[in-house]
């Protein structure tokens, strides 16, 4: 299988309250140390959001998936964690946290196109 490289991905989660425990997919962080890559791609399905807590904060809620997506990018706009290597943001990015958007499991797989399995996986498990 030359040419594909380990990857490893975590889905973005949103669960609008908390307390309740109810979620739905938002997106996907994708990293790859072979190719120093971490990446994000979120989509927020408004009618989910609305239908889980019709008082959600929409705008607050895209911010935080849109700031996942910053750190991915990196640059002083991002702050101090998106300089850090790749592999530092990805694990910092699917740490555990009590907040409406939490990555889920860890799971790993082989790809020649790590940025391309985020779209992949985004239109597989989120869309």
């Amino acid at each position: 299988m030359s040419g594909r490289d380990v990857f490893e991905y975590a889905l973005l989660r949103v669960v609008p309250r908390v307390e309740r425990g109810e979620c739905f997919n938002a997106g996907v962080v994708v990293y790859c140390r072979a190719k120093a890559l971490v990446c994000a791609r979120t989509h927020l399905d408004e009618a989910k959001l609305r239908a889980l807590d019709p008082a959600a904060d929409v705008t607050g809620v895209r911010a935080a998936l849109h700031a996942v997506e910053g750190l991915c990018q990196g640059g002083d706009h991002a702050g101090q964690a998106a300089r850090d290597d790749a592999g530092r943001r990805f694990r910092w990015l699917i740490a555990p946290r009590s907040t409406v958007v939490q990555p889920g499991p860890v799971h790993t797989g082989l790809t020649a196109d790590p940025e391309g399995e985020a779209e992949r996986l985004l239109d597989l498990l989120v869309r």
